[in-house]
């Protein structure tokens, strides 16, 4: 199974081929000057198929992330995964940047990533839990035996350790995690997680 896996919601752009379960190729864009990293997914995503000799009828499953992170990343990476899956008749799994990040963790992982307005998008017990405000996070973390997995501004806020501040391989994690047969695969369900509205303005 060929599976093309990519993500614009977060602060890299990460873009993923593999082939069962070798990586052919891993990818990750940063932004350049003042475009945004998503401005590179479609020449990055033919870039990636060319060199590998893998044509679009080729892909079997297509992977991307569906947030929680940058609204313009979001819209990007779903709008792309729902317009290839639907032209190549191929399956399509979203997964959300929480729970990719949550594989950081060795163990008991709570991801925590800033939700402005002094909250946070949290995942824990394996569940999304939504934008929870930030002193209530504070109790759960000190009520419990937690692998904290956040980013650089809450670092400051509830210690544990920043996806930011090192390279994991988070397209990989991606692609691995939509292999999962027993995801939902109809690209028409295929939307982004919202948890709460863009900003206005």
């Amino acid at each position: 199974m060929i599976t093309l896996a990519f993500d614009t919601c977060l602060d890299k752009m990460y873009v993923v081929l593999q082939k069962d379960d070798t990586i052919l190729d891993s990818r990750v864009v940063e932004n350049q000057d003042n475009k945004y990293h998503s401005a590179f997914l479609i020449s990055t995503l033919q870039d990636i198929m060319s060199k590998n000799n893998i044509k679009p009828k080729d892909i079997d499953l297509i992977a991307t992330n569906i947030g929680p992170g940058s609204f313009t990343g979001i819209r990007a990476c779903v709008t792309v995964a729902r317009v290839m899956a639907q032209q190549l008749g191929c399956k399509a799994r979203g997964i959300s940047s929480l729970e990719i990040l949550a594989k950081i963790a060795d163990n008991n992982p709570l991801v925590a990533l800033d939700a402005r307005k002094e909250s946070a998008y949290l995942y824990y017990d394996g569940e999304i839990k939504g934008a929870i405000k930030l002193d209530k996070v504070k109790e759960i973390i000190a009520n419990g035996n937690y692998t904290i997995i956040t980013d650089n501004k809450l670092k400051t806020i509830l210690n544990g350790i920043s996806y930011q501040e090192k390279d994991y391989p988070l397209g990989e994690i991606l692609a691995n995690l939509a292999q999962n047969d027993s995801l939902e695969s109809d690209w028409h369900k295929l939307k982004p997680l919202y948890i709460q509205p863009p900003p206005m303005g």
